[in-house]
C-alpha cells in the first residue's frame, strides 16, 4: 500500500510540474499529449495569437440561450460565466487559426472552432455578443 501511495505522489508531482511548465511558457499541448496542439508549420500563414486586442475572436461568446458565456480576454485568458455563477471557469486560451485550446486554472483542457462567426466548443454552441 505505501509503495502505490509514493508511486501515486510521484506521478501527481509529474503531472503539477508539466502543469506549472506548460503554463510558465504558453504551451498548451504539453496538457494534453493525447490529442497534440497542431502547430503551424513555418511554411503556413496561420499566425497563433494569445494577446492582440485586434483578434476577431477576442470578445464575448454566448450560447443562444445565455447560460453560458465566454469571455475571451486580450491577455490570452477567458473567463467562463454558468447561468448567475460569475468566473464559474478561468484559465488560458490559444487561438491558432479557427481552432481554440483551452486550459483552465485547474488544468483541465477542451478546444473548439470557430466556423462563419460561431464557436462550437465541448458540444455548445456560442454566439459573438456585439
Amino acid at each position: 500500500m505505501k509503495h502505490n501511495a509514493m508511486r501515486h505522489g510521484t506521478a501527481v508531482a509529474a503531472v503539477l510540474a508539466t502543469t506549472a511548465m506548460a503554463f510558465s511558457t504558453g504551451d498548451v499541448a504539453a496538457l494534453s499529449p493525447a490529442s497534440p496542439t497542431p502547430q503551424p508549420s513555418k511554411e503556413s500563414n496561420v499566425k497563433t495569437t494569445e494577446v492582440q486586442s485586434s483578434h476577431p475572436y477576442v470578445g464575448l461568446w454566448v450560447t443562444e440561450d445565455g447560460h453560458i458565456r465566454h469571455e475571451l480576454l486580450t491577455n490570452g485568458r477567458y473567463d467562463e460565466a454558468r447561468g448567475k455563477v460569475r468566473s464559474a471557469y478561468q484559465g488560458r486560451y490559444r487561438v491558432t487559426g479557427h481552432h481554440i485550446d483551452y486550459v483552465d486554472d485547474t488544468g483541465f483542457t477542451a478546444d473548439g472552432e470557430f466556423r462563419d462567426g460561431v464557436l462550437y466548443h465541448a458540444g455548445m454552441v456560442l454566439y459573438r455578443e456585439r
